[in-house]
């Protein structure tokens, strides 16, 4: 299925918070036909695209490297084509929260 849009919100003209055009100019970035494509290329699973472009997902700080990193263009840019106008990008509580025993290494072992 092709989301792909070519009007006035794709060149940027609508300033409303829209991810869409930011995966619309992915995707013609990098020549990508359809949102299956372009999640190929960005090396992330094909619903996680999906619910970005409907609005059921944020477009949090991982993806948006990916995004920067295949295809070049500017965080700041890419943060501009979907329309996020904040000064600074806010993380999520889970990003620095602590790993609690359990998770990820083993805690050293005293003698």
């Amino acid at each position: 299925m092709n989301h792909m849009h070519n009007n006035d919100e794709a060149a940027g003209i609508d300033e409303a918070y829209n991810p869409g055009r930011l995966l619309d100019a992915l995707a013609e970035r990098l020549g990508a036909k359809n949102d299956a494509a372009l999640s190929r290329a960005l090396e992330v699973a094909p619903p996680v695209l999906s619910k970005i472009r409907h609005g059921r997902l944020p477009v949090g700080a991982t993806i948006l490297l990916r995004m920067h990193e295949a295809s070049g263009i500017a965080i700041r840019e890419l943060r501009d084509l979907m329309g996020d106008r904040r000064g600074r990008m806010r993380m999520s509580p889970q990003e620095f929260r602590p790993k609690t025993e359990g998770q990820g290494e083993q805690p050293a072992q005293r003698s």
